[in-house]
């Protein structure tokens, strides 16, 4: 009896609560008239009774009598009809409408939310709303108001006066001009100002010294001159000021440099002239990158002692660097100045926790300080392009978490240690051009996880260490100009990059060791005494495109190597073409080669120069012509396991046969292109239609082969996304050992091979610019999928396919999400895609990002401007641009002549998309504009 009481009171007491706990009723009835207009599967009071349950919902608690947030964040909503409904829940504190694509807002919302006092946060960023900035005539409440990464446009100036509790306020990536708005909230309580990103111009106006509560600034990229006005230093809650990426010149005030709560000051790429005399005591981050500023640096400049993070590189300082160094310090970058003296070594011995040092590209002297192996954290150590002499101090053999090691291009001597091998975490070492003599130690084989080795143009004698073999990572070797001879032992199966053995003392035939390298591009055996004939096993080096043989005593017929392969064989006189090749196809042979032989070492230099990053996916994209092609043992088309079908096109529906499709793979004859993970084929359909079929490779373990399930369904999400400019799967085949994407043909090829290749010179302004407004559009609807934003690993000008002249397709898409990079041969943390296309942050974060593809996007957009390529002449053509850009009246010889000549209507559209261009490849990841701002940009380039 006792039990029974018990529980009908606990009934009682339950039904009490529930009734106690029941959303106001008009609240619900809102809601419900909300889901039934937006028609939500998430919002569904038949399957969840409880609204404060469903998605996005937030009631007060533990009552849940009202509603006190809504987040729309990421619904894919477009249609803006229902938000003045949302206004009637008078509850309501936070708004969240951010990564929808509302175009618009009805005027009812804002009179109607702005009466609801209680609300505190409105966020409509990351959609596509137009027009200019409407005036906030009530919403006194509100604190904090995004509108961050939209379409918005015109000048500001009073329509947010009226917010007089407003603290946060972001504007970032919009396309605002006219003067940076002081009018920022009559109460200036304003905290947090971002307006990044825009096309703001003038001064920064003095009234902002008077928002006390300022803690955090960010203007950056915007066009804004003159100087830093002395009010700033009145902003004494200021923690992080931006001002990156704008015009500002002069001095930088002495007041700002005394805020006592400064952490962060950032101002790259502006053209200040002169460093401040100290820095605040409290600055951890400080960044003046890519100005002006000449003279020496102060005595104290780098010892405060919360200093963590200075970048002076790209100036033109001159002088020694101070001894004085904050024990503090994690990355350090003094590089491409006119900086002087010995490298200090006193300061060295307490940088514990000192991880990037950049000081390449100096007139540094003396000797490498033995100090520098006491940093014990030290990640990254560049010394390169400076007149450093001495021998390598054994004590950077202590530097256990070492990476990457650049010495190149100094006047280095003595020995390389015989124990390199205990800097087992390298992954690249550069120590070419130097006088460096001895013989290459065996303990190389210890560096496990080296990806670059470069010792080229040194005085290094005696044999290659067997050894070698076992750098399993290794995808670049350069050991070309140096006096090595004997046997050339079995390389690296994994060689990819380039393998230069040139101007050595090598001879006799080039051996077999050499026959197993499948992935190698660039193989120069030039400038030795090799003889004999050329081996026929080089024809079945199946990535091969570039073959340097010249000055050697070789002779006999050279075997008949497919067009991808450029030859270079001069200084051969026994050596010549098989009889039955045409003249015209030896006349051009020669052609190219004699082009590749005078570029070829501008071209290893350059990838030295940025191989810290490059690395597994920047395998080139190649046509390969039928008519070179041996005959081919006819095979067995590959047994199909499971073949499933991702478009609901019922053209492609009818067309694709699977079964036809694998007859074609088996095929040689069917390759049109070629990249370091995938094969792709032509096939032709019975109904006559032709289909890309790319081959991944199942047998490599960065595909995450062993797990089929995830592998379909990544392709199964792929495969409903719906966008002209990508290139989507429609279908795939799983075999015994690969697996196969169908996608549409695109009979134009590459923009690489339109812009660069044997169709150089075909497009026009017209076609350029329909190519760049596509793949921006591309880009958008990659970064904005609502489920997460797909990246790409190597976003390149050989990564994009023409399905027309005027129509680009980005490919590859897929990487990102069916690549293990924990099962990777070498170090697939490190890649970052194509030479010349790397962002360079990445030496640092390690991370594919969205700013890291607003980078490789902008060298597209400049080879498209300029008609050169992403590396030319030893040059990255982002630093060649942003070099040549900080003179504006130089900015038109940067263009491509043949096309900005044509008319005064194309040179300027083609200088506006160079300004956003330029934007792009901002060396500074927060300065780049979003893929979205950069769409609207080039749209109104026009």
């Amino acid at each position: 009896m006792r039990s029974f009481i018990h529980s009908i009171c606990l009934f009682f007491f339950c039904a009490f609560q529930l009734a106690l706990c029941q959303l106001a009723s008009n609240q619900r009835m809102t809601m419900i008239a909300i889901s039934r207009q937006l028609e939500l599967d998430t919002w569904n009071d038949t399957k969840e009774p409880n609204l404060c349950h469903w998605k996005g919902v937030t009631c007060n608690t533990p009552s849940n009598t009202s509603i006190i947030s809504l987040s729309f964040w990421g619904f894919g909503l477009s249609n803006s009809t229902f938000l003045p409904m949302v206004c009637q829940i008078d509850s309501l504190q936070s708004l969240d409408f951010s990564n929808n694509f509302f175009e618009s807002i009805p005027g009812e919302f804002f009179n109607s939310c702005g009466e609801i006092n209680g609300l505190r946060s409105f966020n409509f960023s990351k959609n596509m709303l137009s027009g200019s900035l409407p005036a906030f005539q009530n919403f006194s409440g509100l604190e904090s108001l995004d509108l961050s990464f939209n379409l918005l446009s015109g000048d500001i100036y009073s329509q947010l006066n009226e917010l007089s509790a407003l603290k946060s306020l972001n504007l970032s990536s919009n396309h605002f001009n006219g003067p940076v708005p002081s009018r920022l909230g009559k109460s200036k309580l304003l905290e947090r100002l971002e307006l990044s990103v825009n096309n703001f111009t003038g001064k920064i106006p003095s009234e902002i010294g008077e928002y006390r509560n300022l803690v955090m600034i960010d203007l950056s990229g915007n066009k804004i001159n003159g100087t830093i006005p002395e009010s700033v230093g009145n902003l004494i809650n200021l923690e992080i000021l931006i001002l990156s990426s704008n015009q500002l010149s002069g001095a930088i005030p002495a007041g700002l440099l005394v805020i006592t709560k400064l952490q962060r000051f950032s101002a790259n790429q502006n053209m200040f002239v002169t460093l401040p005399s100290n820095i605040s005591n409290s600055l951890k981050i400080l960044d003046l990158s890519y100005n002006k500023i000449t003279g020496t640096i102060p005595p104290e400049f780098l010892s405060p002692s919360s200093l963590q993070t200075v970048d002076l590189s790209y100036n033109m300082l001159n002088g020694p660097v101070p001894e004085n160094m904050s024990s503090s310090l994690v990355r350090l970058r003094l590089g491409s100045n006119s900086l002087s003296g010995p490298i200090p070594a006193a300061s060295f011995a307490s940088l514990q926790n000192l991880m990037y040092l950049e000081f390449e590209n100096n007139s540094f002297t003396g000797t490498i300080p033995p100090q520098i192996g006491s940093c014990r954290k030290l990640a990254l150590l560049n010394l390169a392009q400076n007149k450093v002499n001495g021998t390598l101090p054994v004590d950077l053999l202590n530097l256990s978490q070492l990476q990457v090691l650049k010495l190149q291009l100094n006047k280095l001597g003595g020995e390389i240690p015989s124990q390199i091998g205990r800097l087992n975490m390298l992954s690249v070492l550069n120590i070419s051009w130097n006088s460096l003599n001895g013989t290459i130690p065996s303990s190389i084989a210890n560096c496990a996880n080296l990806l670059v080795l470069n010792l080229q143009n040194n005085d290094l004698t005696g044999f290659i260490p067997d050894s070698i073999k076992n750098l399993n990572s290794l995808l670049e070797l350069q050991l070309g100009k140096n006096k090595l001879h004997g046997r050339i032992p079995d390389m690296p199966s994994k060689l990819q990059i380039s393998l230069n053995l040139s101007s050595n003392l090598f001879e006799g035939d080039i051996p077999k060791t050499l026959s197993g390298l499948n992935d190698l591009e660039v193989l120069d055996v030039s400038n030795n005494k090799f003889s004999g004939r050329v081996p026929d096993f080089l024809l079945g080096l199946s990535s091969l495109s570039e073959l340097i043989l010249s000055n050697n005593q070789l002779s006999g017929v050279l075997p008949n190597f497919s067009r991808h392969v450029v030859l270079y064989w001069s200084g051969n006189p026994e050596l010549h073409y098989p009889e039955h090749i045409s003249r015209e196809t030896r006349k051009n042979r020669k052609s190219v080669a004699a082009t590749i032989g005078i570029t070829l070492s501008a071209t290893v230099l350059a990838a030295v120069l940025v191989a810290i990053v490059f690395l597994l996916i920047s395998r080139r994209f190649y046509k390969v012509n039928d008519e070179q092609l041996q005959t081919w043992e006819v095979l067995s088309p590959p047994r199909v396991i499971q073949g499933n079908l991702l478009t609901e096109n019922r053209i492609h529906i009818s067309n694709i046969d699977f079964t036809k499709a694998m007859e074609a793979v088996v095929s040689p004859a069917n390759i049109e292109l070629k990249t370091r993970f995938s094969t792709y084929y032509k096939a032709m359909m019975p109904s006559g239609a032709s289909y890309y079929v790319k081959k991944l490779n199942w047998s490599d373990k960065i595909f995450q082969l062993g797990c089929h399930d995830k592998f379909e369904q990544e392709l199964e999400v792929l495969g409903k996304l719906s966008n002209s400019n990508i290139m989507i799967p429609l279908a795939y085949v799983l075999t015994v050992d690969s697996a196969y994407l169908f996608y549409e043909f695109a009979p134009k090829g590459t923009l690489y091979d339109v812009l660069h290749g044997s169709l150089k010179n075909s497009l026009d302004w017209a076609s350029r610019y329909s190519i760049v407004v596509g793949v921006a559009q591309g880009l958008v609807f990659l970064h904005g999928c609502s489920t997460s934003p797909i990246l790409l690993l190597d976003l390149s000008s050989r990564s994009i396919v023409l399905k027309s002249l005027k129509e680009p397709q980005v490919g590859d898409i897929e990487l990102c999400k069916v690549i293990d990079p924990s099962k990777s041969n070498g170090s697939l943390s490190t890649v970052a895609g194509s030479v010349g296309y790397i962002p360079p942050e990445y030496a640092y974060t390690m991370r594919v990002t969205m700013a890291g593809n607003v980078y490789s996007f902008g060298v597209v957009l400049l080879e498209l401007l300029t008609g050169k390529a992403a590396v030319s002449e030893g040059t990255e053509l982002a630093k060649w641009v942003l070099s040549n850009s900080a003179r504006p009246n130089k900015l038109d010889h940067i263009l491509d002549f043949n096309i900005s000549r044509t008319s005064v209507v194309v040179r300027n559209q083609m200088l506006s998309v160079l300004k956003v261009a330029l934007a792009c490849v901002s060396v500074s990841p927060e300065s780049r504009p979003k893929m979205k701002s950069v769409l609207r940009m080039i749209l109104n380039a026009r």
